[in-house]
Parts: structure tokens; C-alpha cells; sequence
């Protein structure tokens, strides 16, 4: 068990090339993962349950202590990413099934991996793990509300039907994953830990599903979604951090908000594209799955060194004793 959960940690801390390495192989062999689509659904749900066994109360307590310092990461998550997909998908005069797709994945909830990305720059680690907890129950209700709002100029789009597959897909298995926790107790230590490697070999699935089920489409205009995606994705990021410098948030917090309103839930915006439009909707999730966790460890790294010259600029200015 504990060299599984050694292989684990490491899969973890290497997704981002995980997911990059299998979409290029199911882009150039889409035959050996299109049987997989049918599974898109049920991987996104056991992603969501092992989430849910990772949930604890204490990862509330950070909204009883600063409850306005995460009201404004969720809402700054849910009005900045649905709203600069919209600009973007009408500066590029997208084609409506790539526009909802990019919509879709700008208003999914967070990523599960900006916890991870938070960690990493030194920021506010309990502020991250709210705002991503929050952000993912408010989901079965924002989501596809801001989807149709935004999103039914270009294609019809079906509250009720995104609401109940945002339910089953994501609430259900969270629940079921946090009973299973309380019911279970420390018997479920073991699962944890093995947790990363359930997550990626998932998300990686879903991703190489995606990209073998559109690799014609991905072949015709990958580079304009590409290019959207890394504009959403960088935008994300700046307005995400300047929201923070704005409400005098201290450094620590500036993180945060920025790798939350960054970072999306990518693999639900790919179960929700394939299962409610196509899978040309799902592409711009896929691609999103893919630079969102390399930029973010990009962003990481830089924010990790920005903390520690600070510091030292503190020391230095700091008269002697």
C-alpha cells in the first residue's frame, strides 16, 4: 500500500504531463480511446466521490471565520470566468458549438487542482479550500443557470436538464463520498491516499475520450480554441488577483483568488458538453484540463518567489535591534 500511494503522490504532482502526453496520443490515435466516451459520465462521478471523502468540516470553518473573504472568491469565480468567456466568444466570433463550449467551461466550479496550485505559491490554503468546496455545491444551481443565461444565443440550452446532471454527476457522489467518510472513518485513510492516482488516471480518460472523439474538429481549428483557452485561462488569473488587490486583500489571499477564479472544474465541463451538445462543445474543457494545470504550476512557481522577495525586502528594511 505504501508504494501505491509513493506512485500516487507522483501521479499527482505530474498530471499536468500526464494529461498532455495522452491527449496528444489520442489526438494522433483517436481508435485506441473513442470506445471510452460512454464512460466520460461515470469517471467525472468517482472524481467527485473520492472529493468528497477528502471533505471536512474544518474545510468549512474558513467561511464561519472570514465568510466575506470567500463570498467574494465565489463570486468573483462566477461572475469573471462565465463573463470574460462571453467577451471572448464574441471578439473571436466563435462558431456556436466551440462558443458554448467555452462558456460551459467558464461556468463550471473550481478545479480541484488550484488546492494543489495554492499549496505550491504559499497562498492562503484554507481560504482555496473554501472557495473550491463552496463554488462546487453552489454548482448544481449557477452553473447551468449562467450557462443558459449566456450560453442559448448560440445554441438551446436546457436548465433543467444541466441542473440534473450537474446533481447526479457532482452533488450525489460528493455526498456519498462525505458519508462514506463519517460512516467509514479511519478506514478510508488508505483510499485517500491513492486518491491522486484514481483522480488523474479519470481526468486523463475523460480528456483523451474528448480529444479522440473531435480530432477532426481539433485538426480544422484547435489553434483558435487553444488561443481562447489560454486568453480565459490568463484572464482568469489577473482579474482573479487584482479582485484581491482591490478589496485589500494581504498577499497570501491575492493567491488564492487568483488560482480559484483561474482554475476550472475542466472534466465537468466535458461531461456536461458531450452528454447535453457534442463533443466539439467539449473540446474547449479538454483543452482547458490541459493548459490550465500547466499555467497554474507556472503561476505557482512565480508567486512562490514573489513571497520570498518580499520577505527579504522585509528583513532589509527592518531597523536592527
Amino acid at each position: 500500500m505504501r508504494a501505491l500511494a509513493s506512485l500516487s503522490r507522483f501521479v499527482g504532482n505530474t498530471f499536468a504531463y500526464w494529461v498532455l502526453i495522452f491527449a496528444v496520443v489520442a489526438f494522433f490515435e483517436p481508435t485506441w480511446f473513442i470506445g471510452l466516451k460512454s464512460a466520460i459520465v461515470p469517471l467525472l462521478g468517482l472524481v467527485m466521490f473520492g472529493m468528497g471523502l477528502t471533505l471536512k468540516l474544518d474545510d468549512f470553518a474558513e467561511v464561519a471565520r472570514h465568510p466575506w473573504r470567500v463570498a467574494l472568491g465565489v463570486v468573483a469565480h462566477f461572475v469573471i470566468m462565465p463573463g470574460v468567456a462571453w467577451l471572448l466568444c464574441q471578439a473571436f466570433h466563435l462558431p456556436p458549438e466551440i462558443a458554448v463550449g467555452v462558456i460551459l467551461v467558464g461556468c463550471c466550479p473550481s478545479g480541484t487542482s488550484s488546492n494543489v496550485m495554492t499549496w505550491l505559491a504559499r497562498g492562503d490554503l484554507a481560504l482555496s479550500v473554501a472557495i473550491a468546496a463552496v463554488t462546487t455545491l453552489l454548482a448544481p444551481l449557477l452553473t447551468p443557470a449562467l450557462i443558459w443565461l449566456l450560453a442559448s444565443a448560440w445554441l438551446p440550452v436546457s436548465f433543467m436538464e444541466l441542473f440534473w446532471s450537474i446533481l447526479q454527476v457532482v452533488l450525489l457522489p460528493i455526498v456519498l463520498g462525505v458519508v462514506a467518510q463519517r460512516v467509514l472513518g479511519e478506514r478510508v485513510r488508505h483510499a485517500v491516499e491513492v486518491l491522486p492516482l484514481v483522480s488523474v488516471i479519470s481526468i486523463v480518460m475523460i480528456v483523451a475520450a474528448v480529444v479522440a472523439a473531435s480530432q477532426a474538429k481539433i485538426a480544422e481549428s484547435g489553434l483558435l480554441i487553444m488561443a481562447v483557452v489560454m486568453l480565459h485561462n490568463s484572464f482568469g488569473y489577473l482579474l482573479g488577483y487584482f479582485t484581491g488587490r482591490l478589496f485589500k486583500l494581504p498577499l497570501a489571499q491575492r493567491k488564492s483568488l487568483a488560482l480559484e477564479v483561474g482554475m476550472q472544474n475542466s472534466g465537468l465541463g466535458a461531461a456536461l458538453a458531450s452528454a447535453h451538445f457534442s463533443p466539439l462543445a467539449a473540446v474547449p474543457s479538454a483543452l482547458f484540463s490541459v493548459w490550465h494545470n500547466i499555467s497554474g504550476a507556472l503561476l505557482s512557481t512565480y508567486f512562490r518567489r514573489m513571497s520570498e522577495e518580499q520577505d527579504r525586502r522585509a528583513v532589509e528594511h527592518t531597523p536592527p535591534t
